[in-house]
């Protein structure tokens, strides 16, 4: 099995991937703000998305949408909010996003497949 931070690495670079495909403009990947940090931040048409990935490698501790806790989301409206006035977004549509990665693993350093959930406009903040 991949180490969990590799996993949750190739994870990203998988959902960065797939999100581009879909047509996607990603902007960043890993912003931070102090503590807390938003995975992908990117553009769809006219949405700027907020998008936390969840990885793993199988759902004995549950789904991996299930990791994104109202705490969670919390921490990346946090980011959002500090992404957005400091970048010069200004007033513009947002939404925050999940994508989970499910990935199958064969010995200790090769994802075999993965399956990919997106799930647009997965929690709101309130403003």
């Amino acid at each position: 099995m991949l180490d969990p931070h590799m996993l949750g690495k190739e994870g990203e670079r998988f959902a960065a991937d797939y999100l581009a495909e879909k047509g996607y403009r990603i902007l960043q990947r890993n912003y931070r703000y102090h503590r807390n940090e938003i995975d992908i931040i990117a553009r769809h048409k006219k949405t700027l998305c907020f998008i936390e990935v969840k990885t793993r490698s199988s759902r004995e501790k549950g789904h991996p949408a299930e990791a994104v806790t109202t705490t969670k989301q919390k921490e990346i409206i946090k980011a959002a909010k500090a992404f957005l006035a400091f970048s010069g977004e200004g007033e513009t549509d947002c939404r925050f996003d999940v994508v989970t990665v499910l990935a199958e693993c064969e010995g200790e350093n090769l994802i075999t497949s993965f399956v990919i959930e997106h799930y647009i406009d997965a929690f709101w903040a309130d403003y």
